[in-house]
This record gives structure tokens, sequence and C-alpha cells, in this order.
């Protein structure tokens, strides 16, 4: 392997060629531990049992850097080892290609060519070859060489985290955090030589977040992930069987350009309740509830013969005597979950006398897993997050508003959903007027699908976007693996950077 990175710097595996020149440059940048450097022979058996592992850099002919890596299972070293341990005493017979950890064994650059950003050169190769690997991550001991200043006054822990806070600078620790390895453990007497560091090292950590755990099963999870939003028109149909064929008709469009998801709005069933219009609105809605179990059934058929998973927006329905705003997951494969509507609004308490929700919680699906919020739920963020901490990687919000204002409330919010938990969020609502079923005059709906705001995303964080007040479907890709890159290493990590030392979001039931 040769790569030219530019025209005067190559990258290349080590060569028993290069053992003077770089015995050289290791007394130069190991200047305070003397003699500390590789015999031939550790070198030999180095490339002789993980050449892909040891590699140079050099600039004009001239060898500028090194990194020496093996691979160990971790396990049997536990957190806790030495320097000579991990080595298996400087043989490096420790080294196994049924290992699941990248350990780096030395990296050093010349001191002439330091300022030149090679470590963070070197660094970049080990990601790239454990995740080529697939390894579970890379670890080492890193050295503190500025402790000996300070080893009267502050622990080492007291030391490790004033750097992290810049009050102390190390030059060895600041460059390992800032190449996205964490500090995990304190090692105590790991490397004899080492004085200028008191024989202390910290174990950093980098974890390769595309390792998959080996299996013989083929995983069928998809990665692209295609959403299928249906804007529901709202219009008068003759009974339950009309319905469900404008449905289908949807559902098959969707379906048609092989979408992973179909979802449909909030009380999208509404225009069933005209043929009860003689009755109180309490009663109309608890007449509509009849027919949920049976949409549910064919929705359930369809999900199977059109390959697809359908969330069926809300409907009514009566469960121990209560009135409940839920719906339901329909997976391809036959199988069926239910979700609540947990805030109802004070029209449905007020108008219907429905009754909210008690169950929050994610779907796993063949395309990842989902959550989904009933319109008014999306605008309470504790839910969202009690979803996202459960890795949830889309949520669906159907939605059914009368105007632009509480449309709005959806949208911004759900919006801020996606930003906040790095997801995305779909919503997708109704649109028309229903003038012969009382409390549901009037719709006001755009739907869309809403995405993280950073460099992999649209700037404005909107993926697709639907006309307003017009029936249509919209269909989006979302790229689940870029969600998975941004929770590491995105611009800010909304996620990981939450306060938990002083709040927390819990449920309570």
């Amino acid at each position: 392997m040769e790569t030219q990175i530019k025209e005067n710097i190559e990258l290349k595996y080590l060569s028993m060629d290069d053992y003077q020149e770089l015995k050289e440059v290791m007394l130069l940048s190991y200047e305070t531990m003397p003699d500390a450097y590789w015999k031939e022979h550790q070198f030999k058996s180095l490339i002789d049992k993980f050449p892909e592992g040891q590699i140079i850099i050099k600039i004009d002919g001239e060898i500028a850097g090194c990194a020496l890596s093996i691979i160990v299972k971790y396990d049997e070293f536990a957190n806790h080892h030495t320097y000579q341990e991990i080595t298996g005493n400087y043989t490096f017979d420790t080294h196994t290609d049924k290992g699941d950890i990248l350990y780096g064994i030395d990296v050093f650059v010349k001191p002439k060519f330091r300022g030149l950003r090679l470590g963070r050169r070197l660094y970049d190769y080990r990601k790239e070859l454990c995740e080529k690997l697939n390894l579970k991550g890379i670890a080492f001991g890193g050295r503190i060489p500025n402790y000996h200043k300070y080893e009267n006054e502050f622990s080492p822990k007291e030391y490790i985290e004033k750097v992290k806070r810049k009050e102390i600078h190390d030059p060895v620790l600041n460059f390992q955090i800032s190449n996205d390895f964490h500090p995990s453990k304190i090692l105590k007497g790991y490397l004899e030589v080492d004085q200028a560091s008191g024989e202390f090292a910290v174990l950093l950590e980098w974890d390769n977040i595309y390792y998959e755990k080996p299996s013989k099963i083929t995983s069928a999870k998809k990665k692209i992930v295609r959403l299928g939003l249906i804007q529901w028109q709202m219009r008068p149909y003759k009974n339950l069987a009309e319905l469900i064929q404008q449905a289908e008709y949807f559902i098959d469009t969707v379906s048609g350009y092989r979408s992973d998801f179909a979802l449909f709005p909030e009380f999208f069933n509404a225009p069933l309740m005209a043929e009860n219009n003689h009755l109180s609105e309490p009663a109309a809605i608890r007449e509509l509830a009849k027919h949920t179990h049976d949409i549910i059934q064919k929705f359930s058929e369809f999900a199977i013969s059109y390959n697809i998973n359908i969330i069926s927006g809300s409907m009514p329905e009566i469960k121990d005597g209560h009135l409940y705003n839920v719906g339901y997951l329909c997976r391809r494969d036959g199988t069926i979950d239910r979700y609540e509507k947990i805030h109802v609004t004070p029209d449905e308490v007020k108008i219907w006398g429905m009754q909210g929700g008690h169950e929050i919680k994610t779907f796993d699906t063949d395309c990842g897993k989902i959550g989904v919020l009933i319109c008014y739920d999306s605008e309470f963020p504790e839910l969202s997050r009690l979803l996202a901490e459960d890795g949830m990687d889309i949520l669906f919000v159907p939605f059914l508003t009368d105007t632009q204002n509480g449309y709005s409330r959806v949208r911004h919010c759900s919006q801020a959903r996606a930003i906040e938990n790095e997801c995305y969020v779909a919503i997708a609502g109704s649109v028309g007027n229903l003038p012969n079923v009382h409390n549901m005059d009037m719709q006001f709906a755009q739907s869309m699908v809403f995405t993280p705001c950073d460099f992999a995303f649209p700037t404005n964080g909107i993926k697709a976007e639907a006309t307003p007040n017009t029936e249509m479907v919209l269909i989006a890709d979302v790229d689940i693996d870029l969600l998975t890159e941004l929770h590491e290493f995105g611009s800010v990590k909304n996620l990981k950077d939450r306060r938990k030392d002083i709040y927390e979001v819990k449920r309570t039931t």
C-alpha cells in the first residue's frame, strides 16, 4: 500500500528497510526517556503479525512520523493493565486477528515536523482501519508528560479534569481529546520509564459507531428509508368501504414508489361521522369508534399485500368504557402495535369527553426504531426526549389542525424535536372541509419531513414539504447512518451534551 496524500507527503506501511532511520526518529521524539526505542526484532514481530497496523509518514523521503498498533481481545485485560501486559512483555504475542479492539502501541512525530498535524493523519488512518476491520474501537494508554509539574498539587484525576477544562496544558492529552478520544480510566504504574507522567497513564478510547456484532443471521434493517406521507383530503364518503377504498388508493400509490412507511393523518376517518350528525358530538364520535377495529384489520392486510409499514394516523377508540385517541402501527410482517395520544386538547375534552393515554414507547421496525406522537403531543418536548433516549431514529406526527395558528404550533414544535433529539420527524395532516360534521368544519395542513440542522442535512432542516392545503402524497428518503454520524461528530451534540448532573427527564409510570 502506498498512498500519495500530497505532492511530497506519503503514508506507507512500515518495512524493515526503515528501521535504522526510524530508530533515530524515536530517540529524538523521546528525549526524556533515554533508550526508549523499539529493537529491530520487535519491529519485525509487529510487521509479521499485523502489517496493516504499522504505518509511517514520509516527507520528501524522510520519515516524519510513525504509528504502531495491534489487535487484542480487550476483555482479557479488563480496564486495568500495564504497557508490559498489553504487549505481552514487548513480544506482541497478545495480538490476535480474532480480537475486538485496535490497541495503539506507539505514535510519534519527529520534532522538526511537529505542527503539521501529522499526528491527526496517523490517527485518522487508525480510525479508518478500525472501521474497515469492523472492530469495536481503539484504545491505548495515553501519557500525561506535564503531570510531574503538578503531582504535589493534584491527583491524576484532578489533573485530567483541569486539562479538559483548559486550565492546564498537556500536549499529549489535549491532542488525544481533540481527536475524539475520551478518557475512561487512570492506569497506575502503566509505563515504568515514564517518570514525567509519574508512571500514570490515561486509558483513552474511541468507539467505532459503525461496528456490527458478527452474526450468522443476515440483518434486514435498512439504512436509507423512504417515507410516504399522505396529505388526506376530507370529503364525504357513503360508507366505510368507500373510505377504505380511498385509503387503499394512497397506500398503493406510496408503495408504488417503494416507500417503507405510509403515514396517515390524525382522525382521517372523521368524514364517517356525517351519518351520525343528528347525534350529539360525544355520541357521534363514539359511533365513529366502532369502525376502528375494522379499519385496522384492513390496514394490516394492506401492509402485508403492499409490503409497507402503515402508521394509521389516529382514530377514536373505546377501552374499558373510556374514549381515547389512538393509532396503530401495522408492520409489513403482519405484526401490529398500538400508540396513544397522551395529551388531548382542551377541545377534545370539552366536546367529546376524551381521555389522555398513559403509554409512551418506541417501536422496532425493519427500518430502525420509530416513535409516534399524535398532534398536540408534539408540543411537549419531554415525550420525544424519552423516545430519543430509547434510540428513536424517526418520529412520526399525524395531526389535525383547523387554523394556521394550530398548524404553526405543530410544525415548529416538530421541527424543534428533530433538532434537539437528533432524529427525523415526519408530519402529515388533513386538508379541506367537512360542512356536515360538527367540530370538524375545516382543516389546514402542510405535510413535511424535518431533519437536524448540521452539515450532512439541509441548512433549513427541511427535507421535503408538501403544497399547503392540497391533497397529495409526499415522498422523501432519509439516511439513518447520517444520524449515527451526527450523534458522534456533529457540530453540536444535543443528546450527549445534556447536563444530567443537574436535570433529567424520566418516566413516572
